[in-house]
């Protein structure tokens, strides 16, 4: 029994292996790669920060998908033609949309949905407190004393 509990346990280990190493490699083919080593890396940096719009959250360095060669040799083509690397991601996010980039920029329509947040815990503590402060001042049914009908009509009762 232990042999076979062994047996599994190493097939296990291999293939979780086996899949860690395939997909923690980079995925930049070298036929992508630019011969001057500061472009290259320049294109690295930039890449590292543009999302994959197969994989989601992964960046086009890491992904495998065909968009995402597209999008490192276009990253690459820009840089060759001279753009700067704000230029190029510019001109991604032109192409593509603002949700190309992994981190997105806080302006414009962006702030609302940073500062929604906050806002909304905020709102939630006044909302939260007004309630309590509400019910501790409110006299519950049960504090409320008897009247004079209600004492008389206790003490009957008691008496039997």
């Amino acid at each position: 029994m232990t042999y076979v509990f062994n047996t599994l346990k190493s097939i296990c280990s291999a293939g979780f292996l086996v899949v860690f190493l395939a997909t923690t490699g980079g995925a930049v083919q070298p036929d992508e790669i630019l011969d001057d080593p500061v472009l290259e890396e320049r294109a690295r940096e930039i890449s590292k920060d543009l999302r994959c719009l197969v994989c989601r959250n992964e960046s086009i360095d890491d992904s495998n998908a065909e968009l995402a060669r597209d999008l490192r040799i276009l990253v690459r083509e820009r840089l060759v033609a001279g753009d700067t690397d704000d230029g190029v991601v510019d001109f991604v996010v032109e192409r593509y949309g603002e949700y190309v980039l992994l981190r997105p920029r806080t302006s414009g329509t962006n702030m609302v949905l940073y500062g929604a947040g906050p806002v909304m815990l905020v709102l939630a503590l006044l909302l939260g407190f007004g309630y309590t402060r509400r019910r501790s001042k409110a006299r519950s049914a049960t504090e409320r004393s008897l009247s004079d009908e209600e004492q008389a009509r206790l003490n009957e009762i008691l008496k039997e």
